[in-house]
């Protein structure tokens, strides 16, 4: 299943998505929609439900979508609302809803929406930020452990016309979204120039990794055996060579003694030299030793033509879910005429 959200006058730019099942089987696809091309341009979280229906041909599954809705007003912030992540909380099984509102470059914090009817309707913004200053959380970010807590890694710099220099800690929650507070523990990478950017969790057997986008030429990634309280310097993943952009990581269904963990980045040996435009290959690789060591699959896009960056992941059943931005590197300007794309691929190939 592949569907491409294509730009157009009206909306240049589509990115940062997320997608979640929702009881009836049919699926969210929800993302931020621009009226112009940069971060802080005009944007607004907008959504549409994807139903599997009968082709008429016997040829397999179809899924129909609907028209996008708004689902969070770009009236919430004085530049906008982006980067939306959705999950299902396990002890109440409400629909959370989080995205950034974003009113300038010293003041830009995570909210959290609730829905107790599955997504037909939202609750009032609560904050989840603690603190004042310019945070920064991907979508598709926050994940919620075994033992029930949510985490919302987040960066963190206090007005990022002063210091693109950010550090990374988590917000936690252990009352299913009700409050939240800073973990105890703060990432950073004092040599490099931005620091710990655009953060993600994922937990694996052995505990939780904290994976952060540098410029030093790799993924780097931290750890925690307390449940994201505390952090362990962060150290490379070799494995996983980028440019200063974002990975996504996700733990696959068990299959054995030990998960396996997925990693969705863009592969370049010349990460610490390749520029924003240098988002491509979008690669895929699988790691079965709680993320030290990976192991390189494939390209899920090739085109050198094309950037492609912020990956969401969903597993459902045998399918993966993946959403992403494809923007075309010859474009007049950055991220103008940015699509979202996003594609079912089978779990065997993730294998």
């Amino acid at each position: 299943m592949k569907l491409d959200i294509a730009p157009t006058a009206e909306y240049p730019r589509h990115s940062e998505g997320d997608t979640i099942r929702l009881a009836d089987g049919r699926m969210l696809l929800a993302w931020t929609r621009f009226r112009g091309r940069e971060d802080h341009a005009t944007a607004e979280i907008v959504g549409m439900i994807g139903e599997n229906v009968a082709d008429g041909n016997g040829d397999g599954p179809t899924w129909q979508w609907s028209e996008p809705a708004v689902l969070v007003s770009a009236q919430e912030a004085q530049q906008n609302v982006m980067s939306v992540s959705l999950l299902r909380e396990a002890t109440s099984r409400d629909l959370l809803l989080f995205y950034l509102r974003k009113n300038s470059f010293a003041d830009c914090c995570v909210f959290m929406r609730r829905s107790t009817d599955e997504g037909r309707s939202w609750g009032e913004a609560e904050p989840v930020c603690q603190t004042g200053g310019y945070h920064v959380m991907n979508n598709a970010r926050v994940v919620q452990t075994e033992a029930g807590r949510l985490l919302a890694p987040v960066a963190l710099t206090q007005d990022y016309t002063r210091s693109r220099h950010q550090t990374a800690f988590c917000y936690l929650s252990d009352d299913g979204g009700v409050s939240w507070r800073p973990s105890l523990g703060w990432v950073d990478l004092p040599n490099s120039v931005v620091g710990c950017q655009e953060p993600g969790v994922v937990e694996h057997d052995d505990g939780l990794l904290l994976y952060v986008r540098t410029d030093l030429g790799h993924v780097y990634a931290s750890t925690s055996t307390d449940g994201g309280e505390t952090w362990g310097v962060p150290q490379p993943l070799y494995d996983l060579p980028a440019p200063a952009a974002p990975a996504t990581l996700a733990r696959l269904p068990d299959g054995g003694d030990q998960s396996a963990l997925i990693a969705i980045y863009n592969h370049r040996p010349d990460g610490a030299t390749a520029g924003w435009a240098d988002r491509t290959p979008l690669a895929l690789a699988r790691s079965d030793d709680q993320g030290s060591r990976w192991r390189r699959l494939a390209d899920i896009e090739s085109d050198p033509q094309y950037c492609y960056g912020y990956t969401s992941i969903r597993v459902e059943d045998d399918m993966v879910w993946l959403s992403y931005y494809v923007w075309p590197r010859q474009a007049e300007a950055s991220f103008l005429n940015t699509g979202l794309r996003l594609r079912a691929l089978p779990l065997s190939r993730f294998c």
